[in-house]
């Protein structure tokens, strides 16, 4: 509901906040289209990183049972590194690399696979992580994408009808006050004549 006076400061007031709602809506649709297309291509990213899990871990099956002479603390995770990426105004998270600690073993003594089993195990996480982020980015985006398709119905059904409705109002109104006074106007210069 729209709240005005029946003035042409009121109309003019509704006049620029109409035409503000007007041009912007063009800009909050594509933000609302480029954030669709991005949630999108997050889940797909997503779903693809899910597979290429599930498929190196399955390739891993045969050799699943070494890794019970596997030492626990063997590798660790240092640090990940992110860094933020900005996508239609959203900040989204981007894995820039993961820094893992090994622990000192003897070649000579560990079993022949533990350096290759080191790398598997660091590829596993890259993509764990790698998908996690994506996840993360997906809610982060379609979060927004709410918000803005929000945006776009509240401008579009209630906002732009609602002032264009009290701006024609006001017209009809400002219309009728002139016509009154033009009557009364004439009504007044009749009875000078017919009197004068």
């Amino acid at each position: 509901m729209i709240r005005f006076q029946y003035n042409k400061t009121a109309l003019q007031q509704l006049d620029k906040q109409l035409k503000v709602r007007v041009r912007a809506l063009p800009t909050i649709r594509n933000k609302e289209a480029a954030l669709r297309s991005e949630v999108k291509k997050a889940k797909e990213t997503a779903e693809a990183l899910d597979r290429n899990l599930a498929d190196t871990l399955d390739s891993l099956e045969d050799g699943l049972r070494l890794y019970t002479e596997y030492r626990p603390g063997l590798l660790k995770i240092k640090e990940v590194a992110l860094s933020v990426k900005k996508i239609a105004g959203v900040r989204t998270p981007v894995l820039d690399e993961v820094l893992y600690e090994t622990e000192d073993f003897s070649l000579f003594n560990a079993p022949a696979w533990f350096l290759d089993g080191i790398e598997q195990l660091k590829e596993i996480v890259a993509i764990a992580l790698e998908r996690e982020l994506y996840i993360r980015k997906m809610e982060l985006l379609d979060k927004a994408r709410k918000k803005t398709t929000q945006k776009v119905n509240l401008y579009e059904k209630v906002q732009i009808p609602g002032f264009e409705a009290a701006i024609l109002k006001i017209k009809r109104f400002l219309e009728d006050e002139e016509n009154l006074s033009k009557s009364s106007q004439k009504i007044v210069k009749n009875r000078q004549e017919m009197a004068g």
